[in-house]
């Protein structure tokens, strides 16, 4: 049998570690003196320290890797457990790749001095319109394509005839932010007179005043655009008075490069009595 200190070394798992392990079951020594309580371990207890390391490796927790070593002869039953590791990784690395996104377009948008560029807030009227329009609960803010999906096949028989300028707008009724099941109705500007389909109703909207900012590239972006309109309003005096809205002056229809995406963050506003 082995001591610890040389399993320790044969193994490249730390003693404090093994001990870790001993305590929570996961790799058990094979022998503890009742006197000294020193811990020794089987030659072939090496083979399970491997697959524990290879197993943390590959991302599982020791929780995990414990139900796993009780299964690890059956090669279906840990071709499951790894298949599952698998999607696991591959939504971490979409996630992570958002994250490079997100943070790529900061630093781009850094100016010499270390300051973030700031955004023109103006305040603007947008007119009476009428409007083709599809409003649905769908799961999250980036299912908003699929309204605009619903749009353009109940129409596409129609020759909707499109105003100009055309504003195609994503309306956002909920009051604050949500993780999932957000409230979302899209419009685009059109003449003439039409009849509603299943889901796209034709309706005339009011004017409604609003302050309101322009960017470029990708809608990671929506966030910093809305606080400089927050403090655009605190500034000057102004509340909001309505749900928000986007204008999108380039978007997905028009280009297939995000970074060319021109959008218009938009709340209604009145000034503070």
């Amino acid at each position: 049998m082995l001591k610890i200190g040389d399993f320790s070394k044969l193994s490249r798992i730390s003693i404090r570690m093994l001990r870790h392990y001993d305590e929570t079951g996961l790799l058990k020594p094979g022998k503890v003196d009742a006197f000294t309580g020193y811990r020794y371990y089987e030659e072939s207890q090496l083979l399970d320290a491997e697959r524990i390391q290879v197993l943390k490796n590959m991302g599982f927790g020791l929780s995990v890797i414990r139900e796993i070593m009780g299964k690890y002869a059956d090669a279906e039953e840990l071709k499951h457990f790894l298949e599952i590791k698998r999607q696991e990784t591959a939504e971490q690395e979409q996630i992570l790749r958002q994250r490079k996104h997100l943070i790529d377009s900061t630093i781009e948008w850094m100016r010499k001095d270390g300051s973030i560029m700031g955004y023109d807030v103006s305040l603007k009227t947008l007119p009476k319109r009428y409007v083709a329009s599809v409003r649905q609960v769908i799961p999250a803010y980036e299912e908003e394509g699929r309204l605009w999906h619903i749009m353009r096949d109940e129409t596409a028989d129609m020759e909707l005839r499109f105003d100009s300028p055309c504003y195609d707008m994503a309306v956002f009724y909920d009051g604050d932010y949500k993780e999932s099941d957000v409230d979302v109705e899209v419009q685009r500007t059109v003449i003439g007179t039409y009849r509603d389909t299943e889901h796209v109703k034709f309706k005339t909207m009011p004017s409604v005043q609003y302050a309101g900012a322009v960017f470029q590239g990708r809608y990671e972006k929506i966030t910093r655009v809305n606080e400089a309109v927050a403090r655009w309003c605190a500034d000057n005096g102004y509340e909001f008075d309505g749900v928000g809205f986007n204008i999108y002056h380039v978007g997905p229809k028009d280009t297939e490069n995000p970074e060319e995406f021109v959008t218009e963050v938009c709340y209604p506003v009145k000034k503070k009595q």
